[in-house]
């Protein structure tokens, strides 16, 4: 499918423009009270611009060896990089029915558009560039990277009025691979999913981590997690319509469920550890600003000991 070029369109119903107006203020507002300095340390990493090279040092990204300096020096040296003045950042939103779900204060759903907004405008803000590839069983609708709120609006406006599919699963791994393959200039890129869904998606998720710096941001719900006792119940799965009688008051059969839904999601922990991604993980259940301030506060305290320890 070729990419979308149009301009994105701009939210028109005021249910629309109302929560994007919200999703606004919780990030002008709150957020900012608990981030303070240059957003492009979203996710704090290496620059794209060559600098200085200097010794090799344990722990130092073997990817970053300069091997013509290596070679000429009999000394394994690594290459600095500088931060770009402009930053471009792509993030992938997985809509896919398995998202449309939740159980406590909101949908799945809900939350993604929720944190598609935060990164756009903490990114955004000094001029960078913001480029979406929206994902569904219909396919992927592709949106080039370009400055300005009003481009980022449009973004949010397609994520929040997207229509919810019948049935059907999302390929990721295509997004993740069409990616790869347009976002030649280092950056960010951001994958916003439940990873519930087919393999496939672990070895371009991989290639992006060997260029860009990369985020994951998990989406759950605590219903995903485990079972409440609330008896005999008929679940349906989403993407595929299949139904099954489940026995929630049977202690066992909660024990294994919970036991499952953790195996799976370690799974998807140690996948992502692989393909070098940050990993963010926001519940419904939970106050995604906090744990997003959170996870950038710890990124880059953590980056400022690196940085002290060379």
């Amino acid at each position: 499918m070729a990419p979308d070029l149009s301009p994105p369109a701009i939210g028109q119903t005021p249910a629309t423009r109302e929560l994007l107006r919200r999703l606004d203020l919780d990030v002008r507002m709150k957020l900012d009270g608990l981030l303070h300095g240059d957003y492009r340390g979203l996710i704090p990493g290496h620059g794209s611009d060559l600098g200085e090279t200097r010794s090799y040092l344990p722990g130092d990204d073997v990817r970053r060896i300069d091997w013509n300096v290596t070679a000429r020096l009999q000394e394994t040296h690594v290459r600095e990089t500088v931060a770009d003045r402009e930053l471009e950042t792509h993030i992938v939103v997985d809509l896919s029915p398995s998202l449309d779900f939740g159980t406590t204060h909101q949908e799945k759903r809900d939350l993604v558009l929720s944190i598609v907004g935060a990164i756009g405008m903490l990114t955004g803000r000094v001029g960078n560039r913001f480029g979406a590839m929206i994902l569904s069983p219909d396919g992927v609708m592709s949106v080039p990277a370009a400055q300005g709120r009003p481009h980022l609006m449009g973004i949010l406006h397609r994520v929040a009025t997207a229509p919810r599919a019948a049935g059907g699963s999302a390929d990721l791994g295509e997004a993740l691979h069409r990616l790869a393959g347009h976002a030649r200039r280092r950056g960010l890129v951001v994958v916003v999913s439940d990873f519930i869904t087919p393999d496939g998606w672990q070895r371009p998720m991989a290639r992006l981590g060997a260029r860009h710096d990369l985020l994951a941001v998990e989406i759950l719900d605590p219903r995903e997690l485990e079972l409440p006792n609330v008896g005999l119940v008929t679940m349906t799965d989403p993407e595929t319509g299949a139904q099954r009688e489940v026995a929630t008051h049977k202690a066992s059969v909660r024990r294994h469920y919970a036991e499952a839904a953790a195996a799976q999601r370690m799974q998807i922990a140690s996948d992502l550890t692989t393909a070098g991604a940050g990993h963010l993980q926001l519940r419904t259940d939970r106050d995604w600003i906090l744990d997003l301030a959170k996870f950038v506060i710890q990124r880059r305290k953590r980056n400022d000991v690196v940085k002290r320890t060379r």
